[in-house]
């Protein structure tokens, strides 16, 4: 089931919205929500929604409101937000791969949608996101108040450990944002789950890496065939 390396994503807006979805050959063995980081936007990982197309999982990237395309603010329907765009890839188990704030995000949000599993890079921790809201760091749209009480409500160590095995996180050594220790800790709490420690790198080297992309792939179908 493949489809074509150059093929062009289906553009559409849902509640305000903007998605870019991309969709397998054939029927797709099941869909994955790509959640983006802090200021940036969906186009920047259409690279891995391309690559889980041609591997025969639909891909949705979308962007967070208060970034992109999207309207309105990023606030209290974030976790919301995720569970309408994974509605919309139809059926089939349902996957979230984020990346730094949308690897909170898809932690976060896994119950919420029924993940059946998650892929987590240089994933922010929930006291990081809530001292850059603070300090005003984030150059994103937001509704402080909410999203702090949003992110202070989700307790990400428990949604780890109720992922266990079907978890994968991927850091690098080198991330001065987000330490690795981060990523160790919920390694630690998720019986089973896989941490990939990368050497070197930084925040953001870890997301475009054409071998831990076919890696986390590789992970989400193992999950797919088994259903």
């Amino acid at each position: 089931m493949t489809a074509r390396p150059d093929a062009q994503p289906t553009l559409g807006t849902h509640d305000g919205l903007a998605y870019a979805l991309l969709s397998p050959a054939g029927p797709p063995r099941g869909g994955v929500v790509i959640l983006h980081g802090a200021g940036s936007r969906k186009e920047n990982h259409l690279d891995f929604a391309r690559l889980c197309a041609r591997a025969g999982l639909a891909a949705i990237a979308f962007d967070q409101r208060g970034h992109g395309a999207s309207e309105g603010v990023l606030g209290a329907g974030a976790l919301d937000d995720v569970a309408a765009i994974a509605g919309l890839l139809g059926p089939g188990p349902v996957f979230l791969r984020g990346s730094s704030m949308g690897g909170w995000g898809a932690l976060a949000a896994a119950s919420h949608v029924g993940a059946r599993a998650v892929v987590a890079i240089c994933p922010a921790g929930s006291s990081m996101l809530i001292g850059g809201l603070r300090s005003g760091r984030f150059d994103f749209r937001a509704d402080e108040a909410a999203l702090e009480a949003v992110i202070a409500g989700v307790d990400i160590d428990a949604a780890a450990r109720a992922l266990g095995s079907d978890l994968l996180l991927l850091h690098a050594e080198g991330d001065d944002r987000v330490p690795i220790e981060h990523s160790a800790a919920l390694h630690e709490l998720a019986a089973g789950s896989t941490l990939i420690r990368v050497p070197g790198g930084d925040h953001h080297s870890v997301q475009h890496d054409a071998a831990l992309q076919e890696r986390a792939v590789a992970f989400l179908l193992e999950r797919a065939e088994a259903e």
